[in-house]
């Protein structure tokens, strides 16, 4: 039972180090998003227009990894940019004054 549980360790450690900077990367946008509702800097319309855009992101990813058996060189730069740009969009609207009432 010890090894089996190790052994599953193991993997799950694998796996997360395999998807390591575009998991980490959303779940700290996803985290920024949280923080601008609680705060009232992104509005009702602000959340759920990211929201959509980190959604069809995580589509896009789901789809390439399957397509190749995982993502190539390409593919995560295409991710890293989009990443980057969901990024900037999230600055953006939690500083442009307009607060949830």
């Amino acid at each position: 039972m010890k090894i089996t549980l190790l052994t599953l360790t193991i993997a799950c450690a694998a796996l997360l180090n395999a998807a390591g900077p575009i998991v980490h990367r959303n779940a700290n946008q996803q985290s920024r998003i949280g923080q601008g509702v609680r705060s009232g800097q992104l509005t009702p319309l602000e959340t759920a227009r990211i929201e959509a855009q980190e959604r069809a992101l995580q589509r896009q990813i789901v789809r390439d990894r399957i397509d190749g058996g995982g993502l190539s060189a390409a593919e995560r730069a295409r991710i890293n940019h989009r990443q980057n740009a969901l990024s900037h969009e999230i600055y953006h609207e939690k500083h442009d004054r307009q607060v949830r009432r």
